[in-house]
């Protein structure tokens, strides 16, 4: 069980986000908090393996938090989850000590395999990944609502189709190996396919 505290002063968009987080069977948020300070608080009695935090936030706000949370025992892995590609805020958030860097309007699955890769210590933080977060898909809307597939695994199967290896696909999209195993597993049960000629068949059918 993974256990997540998130921090986000918009309070709509933060119990969106823990609904979200609590369908994984995995996942367990223990608390939901407003500002950096009340985090910190929680985290003297509560041992949390992924602490989510804003940027932007009263009392305490994300670059606070990521410097108390770096220097406390025991010591959650942060993901910043921010509203901005931009690279000089990313930057400074991997120097301050952040885990990993997820936008706000990235497809949900992005940061629901971020968490599983920062805690089991495989994410590679990459500024690339985040402008990849960011980019439209013609088709998305279509195969999301036809086979429920999300935007990365929609990416995945394309490569997949166009000859790369999981290795291929891991280098491109700066993922773990493991990620895009567990990526192409969940792409093979939603479209109810058991080989990789199927796969491809399936993908062409899709004129992917």
């Amino acid at each position: 069980m993974i256990n997540i505290a998130l921090v986000d002063d918009h309070k709509m968009f933060a119990k969106g986000i823990a609904g979200l987080l609590e369908d994984e069977e995995d996942f367990q948020v223990l608390g939901v908090f407003s500002n950096g300070q009340e985090l910190l608080d929680f985290l003297k009695s509560r041992k949390v393996d992924v602490v989510l935090t804003d940027m932007n936030m009263p009392v305490m706000d994300g670059a606070g938090v990521i410097e108390a949370v770096r220097s406390s025992r025991p010591r959650p892995k942060i993901i910043v989850l921010s509203m901005y590609d931009d690279e000089a805020i990313f930057q400074k958030c991997q120097k301050l000590g952040a885990n990993a860097y997820v936008l706000k309007n990235a497809d949900p699955d992005e940061l629901i395999y971020t968490i599983r890769e920062v805690f089991e210590g495989s994410h590679v933080m990459s500024f690339q990944k985040v402008l990849q977060q960011n980019q439209d898909d013609l088709y998305a809307d279509l195969y999301k609502e036809k086979f429920k597939l999300s935007k990365r695994e929609l990416q995945i199967l394309r490569m997949i189709k166009n000859g790369m290896t999981n290795r291929d696909v891991s280098l491109n999209l700066h993922l773990s190996i493991h990620t895009v195993e567990a990526h192409r597993k969940k792409i093979h049960h939603k479209l109810g396919v058991s080989s990789i000629a199927e796969l491809i068949r399936k993908a062409v059918d899709m004129n992917l």
